[in-house]
């Protein structure tokens, strides 16, 4: 234990119970929760239960040694994903998930050049009125893979006649370099039974469905079209792959 501070086991014994180990093929997947957390959605309060996981190297049951080593680990230098879930999860017979990837512009300062702050919401709004299901919030997926600071490169492309995919693809990266193999092992950690997914992504279908997780359908999310926004949501179609919906993009 050299190097690695020790908890009061006052500390330890509530932290413990809450903490679950889930081993990968390199290191582990260490979940944290539930944790209450009540949100306000349109005015209405309400509560979900939290979850935050983080990556590590080192797999060990020796939950103390993982701990003791945080404070030396600038972790806020780093972006951990959580998922956010509502009922019974575990055990209700139909539950919604939506896969959401970090959207700073869109998800904290309301940016309409995107609709990635309108499928957070509604996504919670959906799943909270199903009356089961999970938000999973992806770290590390800004951009589609590219991060915060290349996405701005690429908005300036954009603003010169690029559209998504070409901004990402003329700085060198790929259109969607988006994994969802650890939201996926989380998932299965949390529920064995079948989902339905909220997307009009079909390649976080394809992933669900090669992970062998069962999926029962899948919700649309289309809106919060305008102006700023409406060729953005084509490239989406036309070129990316998203599922269309009829009249999704027109803002007369």
């Amino acid at each position: 234990m050299s190097g690695v501070k020790s908890l009061d086991p006052a500390v330890l014994a509530l932290l413990e119970p809450k903490v679950q180990v889930i081993p990968g093929e390199k290191g582990a997947i260490y979940l944290v929760g539930p944790i209450r957390l009540p949100v306000d959605l349109d005015g209405e309060t309400v509560e979900f239960k939290w979850y935050c996981w983080l990556n590590c190297e080192e797999v060990t049951d020796h939950f103390e040694r993982i701990v003791g080593k945080l404070s030396s680990v600038n972790l806020a230098e780093y972006q951990q994903s959580s998922v956010l879930v509502y009922g019974d999860f575990e055990n209700a017979e139909h539950a919604w998930i939506r896969l959401h990837s970090i959207c700073h512009t869109g998800d904290i300062f309301g940016s309409k050049r995107c609709d990635c702050g309108f499928q957070l919401k509604q996504s919670m709004k959906k799943i909270a009125g199903h009356g089961t299901g999970a938000l999973f919030y992806l770290a590390n997926q800004e951009g589609r893979g590219i991060g915060l600071f290349s996405k701005a490169l690429a908005y300036i492309l954009q603003e010169n006649g690029y559209d998504t995919v070409d901004a990402n693809l003329s700085l060198g990266f790929a259109d969607d370099s988006r994994n969802y193999g650890d939201a996926i092992r989380v998932l299965r950690t949390l529920r064995s039974k079948p989902v339905t997914i909220i997307t009009n992504n079909p390649k976080k279908l394809e992933a669900l469905q090669r992970s062998g997780m069962a999926v029962e359908g899948r919700v649309p999310l289309w809106g919060d079209v305008s102006e700023y926004n409406a060729s953005y949501l084509q490239t989406k179609m036309t070129r990316s792959g998203h599922m269309e919906q009829d009249g999704c993009c027109n803002n007369d």
